[in-house]
């Protein structure tokens, strides 16, 4: 009898004003690869992208178990929406924690980034985010070695810059989770 296949399952973290292809760019192509996607906030309900896209938040941060999952996506948005709110959840920080202490991938875009500066865990690491707002500031501060690049990779973190570096945020991602499976 063939071994059962396990069901692959990749959670995004987000909350309202989240930058709007940051998420379902990475949701579709994931799911095309019919890897399970639960999206997470701070509260079950409507959320709203910054260009006027919703969906339904089904979990909570609170429901998330992180070893479910193997793969975190965090999306960006306006800096004092979506990544704020995610960056300054005590337990989205502690999720974050835990696919980097596991060595999980996991894959920041934009204002992403700043969930992992406020958890502690880009010191030494190579980074990319968006180019404003403070962000690259705030990654060297928190000593991460930042570059201005469309997709960087180290260890089991991918960052890109903005939406214009999706097709490339993806493809590392996609490599990286595919390696981290056939282990």
């Amino acid at each position: 009898m063939p071994a059962k296949h396990k069901e692959v399952k990749a959670v995004i973290l987000t909350a309202d004003r989240f930058e709007d292809m940051e998420l379902f760019f990475p949701l579709f192509r994931l799911m095309e690869e019919g890897i399970h996607v639960d999206i997470a906030g701070p509260r079950v309900g409507e959320v709203h992208g910054e260009n006027g896209y919703g969906l339904h938040i089904e979990k909570t941060f609170d429901d998330i178990n992180p070893d479910d999952y193997a793969l975190l996506i965090l999306p960006g948005g306006a800096p004092d929406g979506a990544p704020s709110t995610v960056r300054n959840s005590a337990k989205a920080r502690s999720i974050a924690k835990a696919f980097m202490d596991a060595n999980k991938p996991v894959a920041a875009i934009c204002h992403g980034p700043y969930t992992l500066i406020s958890a502690g865990l880009v010191k030494g690491r190579k980074a990319t985010s968006f180019w404003g707002d403070g962000v690259p500031e705030e990654l060297r501060k928190a000593g991460a070695h930042y570059e201005d690049s469309v997709v960087v990779v180290d260890g089991n973190l991918v960052t890109s810059r903005y939406p214009m570096d999706l097709p490339d945020f993806m493809r590392e991602t996609m490599k990286m989770l595919k390696r981290a499976q056939a282990k």
